[in-house]
């Protein structure tokens, strides 16, 4: 008996069309992330100015270094430190419900998808950090700032595409949040690993038994604000003084939400709670961070320095030239030996400017800046300059990039987005439900029969025209 020929599996496709449900997602949270990413570059600009104009640098000092809070609790900290520590932690919050929905209900949880994501981030984190190290020893240069260019910061990158106007295709915003995302774990471990000082144990012993209530809260499906904000709080403020970074407790509370869908539930508790919190922390929480970090003396020397100190050149060159080297080398080694292809409607002139666009970073390198550098001022407003200047030269070059193919984008667009049978879902995830075609039949039809009558109520004027004598517009007997 012969044995059947083997079917001729399909190739897996790099950044193809999303699920529809993906779909959905990723366009709430990115329409969420572009509002608060243009918040943050005007937070970015007030900064600015406000640290730059000489009458107001005074204010800028006073107000950032301004100490409040409860010393007998060991929160006595500056504006500047209560937006770092504390905003920071609705940020890393929100971070983690993100990266659980990601692993249990996204493209991260089916591994042969997850493989491209993955390692395109784990490239675009080490490759900067290897840039960075280079250029430093190069120099003489100190090492501590290795992780700063490692971050992507998906706000800034996406108030970017706002600004220019370009029609990103879902799969490529998608692959940036997803970049993000894994960008924000692996930073996130950094902060924990690298950056964690001298350990209260009774303290940390606190907070984990306050992360274990919290947990088994949620469990007992205890609802209320009024129950889960005061214990995060003093989860955080216990956390905070045990030495270890306090946005570490906003990434175990996140993740310890259900982002599972039950039978009968529209939103999983994880995905509620992330669409109530996300607008204050894209809106509120890191807009002021920015605001408190991003305000650096900025003029010509400064600016000069930033080209010939190790470090600073460092931070440059690993967000321009480390992250693109990182994240485009990543994706095409990820799809030459998985055997995939890539996207029929992309190229890998769209994959390379997207890993442009992804050396913007900001929030998160500005905060492993501050730890980094603890201790010396002038070098951290240096690697904060040096954060901008990358950040901004990133977004130049990305903007160049994607404005060369924006035509092709708004086109992929419009086709993602069509739908002529206005159900509220776009065709291209109908076109094989005869249901679809059913409907389309009937509006067509509809519009076929309102032409037709038209036509003829056209053409019954026509005719009543031509019987009028001399024709129409002859109404004159001529010279006189």
């Amino acid at each position: 008996m012969t044995a059947p020929t083997p079917r001729p599996s399909t190739p897996r496709k790099v950044l193809g069309r999303l699920s529809l449900p993906e779909r959905n997602y990723v366009a709430d949270a990115l329409r969420t992330e572009t509002v608060g990413g243009v918040l943050l570059l005007a937070a970015a600009v007030a900064a600015l100015l406000w640290a730059n104009i000489p009458a107001l640098h005074d204010s800028y000092e006073s107000v950032s270094h301004f100490h409040l809070g409860p010393a007998s609790l060991g929160l006595d900290l500056s504006v500047a430190h209560w937006a770092a520590d504390g905003l920071l932690a609705i940020f890393f919050f929100v971070a983690g419900i993100e990266l659980k929905r990601e692993l249990v209900a996204g493209d991260l949880r089916d591994p042969k998808a997850a493989v491209l994501p993955v390692v395109a981030a784990l490239c675009g984190m080490a490759v900067p950090a290897l840039v960075y190290a280079v250029t430093a020893m190069a120099g003489g240069g100190s090492l501590d700032g290795w992780a700063v260019p490692t971050a992507t910061d998906i706000a800034f990158a996406l108030a970017v595409l706002a600004v220019i106007g370009t029609s990103l295709p879902s799969a490529l915003r998608a692959f940036l949040l997803t970049l993000a995302v894994v960008d924000d774990l692996f930073a996130i471990l950094i902060i924990a690993v690298f950056f964690t000082s001298d350990l209260n144990f009774a303290a940390l012993g606190g907070a984990v038994a306050g992360l274990l209530l919290f947990w088994l809260l949620l469990r007992g499906g205890v609802r209320g604000w009024y129950v889960y904000v005061p214990l995060a709080l003093v989860v955080w403020a216990l956390m905070y003084n045990s030495g270890i970074h306090a946005t570490i407790a906003g990434v175990a509370m996140g993740l310890m939400l259900r982002c599972h869908r039950r039978e009968g539930e529209d939103h999983s508790p994880g995905e509620h709670v992330e669409h109530l919190v996300r607008p204050l922390s894209a809106g509120l929480a890191v807009p002021l961070f920015a605001l408190f970090s991003a305000g650096v003396a900025v003029s010509g020397g400064a600016l000069a320095e930033v080209f010939t100190t190790p470090e600073t050149l460092g931070v440059v060159l690993g967000l321009v030239v480390g992250k693109v080297l990182g994240i485009f080398g990543g994706t095409w080694l990820t799809a030459r030996f998985t055997r995939a292809s890539l996207s029929d409607d992309l190229a890998w002139a769209d994959v390379f400017a997207v890993a442009t666009l992804a050396g913007i970073g900001f929030t998160v390198s500005l905060l492993i800046d501050e730890l980094a550098f603890a201790g010396d001022r002038t070098m951290t407003d240096q690697v904060k300059a040096a954060v901008l200047l990358g950040s901004l030269i990133a977004a130049t070059l990305a903007t160049v990039l994607l404005k060369i193919r924006n035509a092709k984008y708004r086109r992929l667009w419009e086709e993602e987005e069509r739908d002529e049978d206005a159900d509220g879902i776009p065709d291209v995830y109908e076109e094989d439900d005869p249901a679809y075609h059913l409907r389309l039949a009937v509006r067509y039809e509809a519009k076929a029969a309102e032409h037709r009558r038209i036509a003829q109520e056209k053409a019954a004027a026509r005719h009543e025209l031509a019987e009028v004598p001399g024709g129409a517009g002859e109404d004159h007997d001529g010279p006189a």
